[in-house]
């Protein structure tokens, strides 16, 4: 297997770190998800809402859609969604891994869907908490970590592409 370069320390690595990389980064996620949707189901009431910073609520409240509240009572085909997107997401990666911070993103999303799937599988449904203003439903820091893993993975798509055409 030929090595994958770290640009950030010119240095070659194994192929094999890509997916350690991708492990250390869904772990990342799915811990400091899980515990601060521990921390808001143990320290604020379903409904009340607390002042986190200007525009910024922390709130109380079960999702049973997905990200952001998309397609609630979806169930068995929104999870069969899911599982399709991350084998994609997985087959991609496998291809790729030797792309430049390709691993980041990975792990961000799967990382993100783990979180939640671990909500569901224990109470049926997803603890949010982030409240923005002008009616932004609900999220979560899996949700964030979704959004942003898709931001970053479709911006390396497009840099890769230009690179090489």
């Amino acid at each position: 297997m030929p090595p994958v370069e770290d640009r950030e320390h010119r240095r070659p690595l194994p192929r094999a770190s890509s997916w350690v990389r991708v492990g250390l980064v869904l772990l990342g996620v799915v811990l400091a998800d899980q515990l601060t949707k521990r921390a808001v189901r143990h320290s604020i009431v379903p409904g009340e809402e607390r002042k986190l910073l200007p525009g910024v609520q922390l709130v109380n409240t079960r999702n049973h859609g997905v990200a952001f509240g998309l397609f609630p009572g979806g169930g068995v085909v929104v999870t069969v969604l899911i599982a399709i997107a991350l084998l994609a997401l997985l087959i991609y990666f496998a291809r790729h891994s030797s792309e430049s911070l390709i691993w980041l993103p990975t792990g961000m999303l799967i990382g993100g869907a783990l979180g939640n799937i671990a909500d569901r599988v224990r109470a049926g449904s997803v603890t949010d908490f982030i409240k923005l203003p002008l009616g932004w439903p609900p999220f979560n820091l899996a949700d964030t970590s979704i959004t942003l893993g898709i931001l970053i993975l479709f911006l390396l798509i497009d840099h890769m592409r230009r690179v090489d055409p």
